[in-house]
């Protein structure tokens, strides 16, 4: 999954862990019969939306700010830059915490208890595998920029 450049070695799009994870968590809990807790259709369907619209606006966010930049979005590509303002000045992994956010919503109105234990899971797999690559990558490629940054922003929030 690398173009030759130098990059941050992500083996595996990260929306597609939170994905496969979902699915799984919603088929493993159906097929479980994973009991539900009994939450009245209107007030889960508003903590969903809640969550899937403040997950949608942070990705966005993100996103927008590194096509405004034309730097890669895609981990297995290089960074041409680095976003530091914006959203980027309250977390530096705005699109990870926008999908996990996502993720939330709809395993809410999915109504999937199991799907949200797999969340933990899920953020464990990303910070090791993609997040901590990132940052390896972004240090190598900006060095004390890079550095500095991270001693100003957290790494969720």
């Amino acid at each position: 999954m690398t173009d030759g450049a130098d990059n941050a070695n992500v083996r595996f799009p990260p929306p597609l862990i939170y994905l496969i994870a979902l699915v799984a968590g919603i088929v493993a809990g159906r097929t479980l019969k994973v009991p539900q807790p009994h939450i009245a259709s209107n007030v889960r369907d508003l903590i969903a939306l809640v969550f899937m619209v403040s997950g949608a606006i942070v990705i966005y966010s993100g996103t927008g700010l590194f096509l405004r930049y034309r730097t890669a979005i895609i981990p297995h590509k290089p960074a041409s830059r680095l976003v530091t303002n914006g959203i980027y000045n309250w977390t530096r992994n705005p699109m990870y915490l926008g999908m996990a956010l996502l993720y939330c919503g709809l395993a809410i109105v999915f109504d999937s208890l199991f799907a949200l234990v797999l969340l933990p899971v899920v953020l464990v797999v990303i910070q090791t595998q993609v997040i901590a690559r990132e940052e390896t990558y972004l240090e190598r490629a900006f060095g004390d920029q890079y550095r500095a940054y991270k001693m100003r922003v957290r790494r969720w929030l």
